[in-house]
C-alpha cells in the first residue's frame, strides 16, 4: 500500500465549540429516522399525492459526470420531507417517502447507493428487498445494515437499551439466513456491501477481544460467496469500539474475504486513524458509512436529531473530513477498486447537501490526480 492512497495531510481548523452532551442513549436510535412516522410537523400545505424528482441543472449533471464511475454516493435511507427541492419536488409525509421515495431518489444524478437501515430492526425478506431493487436503475448498488439480533451483544429493551447478553450475537447461521442469504436472492447484481455493524461492547466483552475475534471468524467464514450473484458485492464490518482496530482484527477480515467499513462517528477516531487498517486490507473497495458529526460527542444522536431536523440545510460543515474522504475515494477508485459511501443527516445536517459537497471535494481530487 502506498501512503499516497489513503494519505491525508489537510489541515484540521479548530473544532467546533462543543455543545452539551445529552445522556447516553443515542446510540441505539441511530437510524431510525426510517424505522416509523415520527410526525415531526404538522403539513403546512396540502401535500402532493405523487412524488417527483427534481429537475437537475446543468451543473450538477457536470458534476456527476465528473466522478469516478467506480464510486457510488448515497445517503442513510430516503424518507426525510425536508429534503423538498433537493431530492424531490413537493411536500410529503415520511410514510409516502417511504413508499415513493426510493425511485425518486435513484434518478437523482449523485445518488448511486442507499443504506438500507431499517433491516437493522428487524430482518427483511427476499420480496422486500426485491421491491426495493425494482425501483432503482441497474448500475445503483445498496448498502444495508444487518440486524441488530446478530449485532448487538445486549438484548434491547423497548426503549433502546441494553439489559441482557445477547445468545445469538455473531450467530453465523442466523446472519446467513436472515441477512446474507435474503439480501443477496432478493437485491442480486444490485447488492453493494452488506455491513455487519458491531454495536458499542460491554467492558467485559472487550477485555476478551480474542475470543470475539474468533467468534467474528466463525461467522463469517460460514457466509455465502456474493460475486455469483453479486459480482460488486462485498461483506463489511463496521465497529463502534477503538479496541478493535488491531492487526489482529485486519487479519480476521483478510481471511475471511470481508473487509473494513469506514465508520466516522464520534464514537471512533478521527478518519486518518482508522486508515491503518484499509491499507492493512489493501487492496479492496472501499464501504464508508459517514453517521454521526463529533461536535456532538459519542453519544450525541438525540442532540444531533433536534438540532438538525428536519434535515434541510448544512449546521456543522465537516470540511477536514470532507477533504479526507474525497482523498481517499479518489485514490481508492484510480487504482481500480469501487468504493460505496452513505451518508447520514447526522453527519452535517442535511444529507443530500454534504453528498454534493463531497462530490465535488471527490471531482476536485480526481482531476488533481491526488
Amino acid at each position: 500500500m502506498q501512503d499516497d492512497l489513503f494519505g491525508t495531510d489537510v489541515p484540521r481548523p479548530p473544532a467546533p465549540e462543543r455543545r452539551p452532551i445529552l445522556p447516553a442513549q443515542a446510540d441505539a436510535a441511530e437510524a431510525e429516522a426510517e424505522a416509523a412516522d415520527l410526525a415531526k410537523a404538522p403539513a403546512r400545505r396540502k401535500r402532493s399525492g405523487q412524488v417527483t424528482a427534481i429537475t437537475p441543472d446543468d451543473a450538477l449533471r457536470a458534476l456527476a459526470a465528473a466522478l469516478p464511475p467506480r464510486l457510488r454516493l448515497g445517503t442513510s435511507s430516503w424518507s426525510y420531507p425536508g429534503w423538498q427541492g433537493l431530492v424531490w419536488e413537493g411536500e410529503h409525509s415520511e410514510t409516502q417517502l417511504s413508499k415513493q421515495g426510493l425511485a425518486v431518489y435513484a434518478q437523482h444524478p449523485l445518488m448511486r447507493t442507499v443504506s438500507i437501515d431499517r433491516s437493522f430492526y428487524r430482518p427483511l425478506t427476499v420480496s422486500e428487498y426485491e421491491r426495493y431493487a425494482s425501483q432503482v436503475p441497474d448500475d445503483f448498488r445498496f448498502v444495508v445494515k444487518a440486524p441488530s439480533v446478530v449485532t448487538d451483544a445486549l438484548v434491547r429493551s423497548e426503549v433502546g437499551r441494553g439489559r441482557q447478553a445477547n445468545p445469538v450475537f455473531l450467530s453465523p447461521e442466523l446472519a446467513r439466513s436472515e441477512f446474507v442469504e435474503p439480501a443477496l436472492q432478493g437485491l442480486g447484481h444490485k447488492l453493494g456491501a452488506l455491513v455487519f455493524q458491531l454495536s458499542p461492547l460491554p467492558l467485559a466483552q472487550l477485555d476478551r477481544m480474542p475470543l470475539l475475534l474468533d467468534r467474528l471468524r466463525a461467522m463469517l467464514l460460514v457466509q455465502p460467496a456474493l460475486t455469483r450473484l453479486a459480482p460488486d458485492g462485498v461483506i463489511a464490518v463496521e465497529v463502534r469500539d477503538p479496541e478493535w482496530l488491531t492487526p489482529d482484527f485486519a487479519a480476521v477480515l483478510r481471511e475471511t474475504g470481508a473487509t473494513y467499513c469506514l465508520g466516522l462517528h464520534a464514537k471512533m477516531p478521527p478518519l486518518p486513524q482508522q486508515l491503518p487498517l484499509l491499507r492493512a486490507l489493501w487492496p479492496g473497495p472501499l464501504v464508508c458509512r459517514w453517521n454521526l458529526n463529533p461536535v456532538h460527542g459519542p453519544y450525541g444522536y438525540e442532540e444531533a436529531e433536534r438540532l438538525y431536523t428536519p434535515y434541510d440545510c448544512l449546521q456543522h460543515p465537516d470540511l477536514p473530513t470532507r477533504a479526507e474522504l474525497a482523498s481517499v475515494v479518489a485514490g481508492v477508485t484510480r487504482r481500480g477498486q469501487n468504493a460505496y459511501v452513505a451518508i447520514s443527516n447526522h453527519a452535517e445536517g442535511c444529507a443530500p447537501r454534504t453528498v454534493r459537497a463531497l462530490a465535488e471535494a471527490v471531482a476536485a481530487a480526481t482531476a488533481a490526480g491526488r
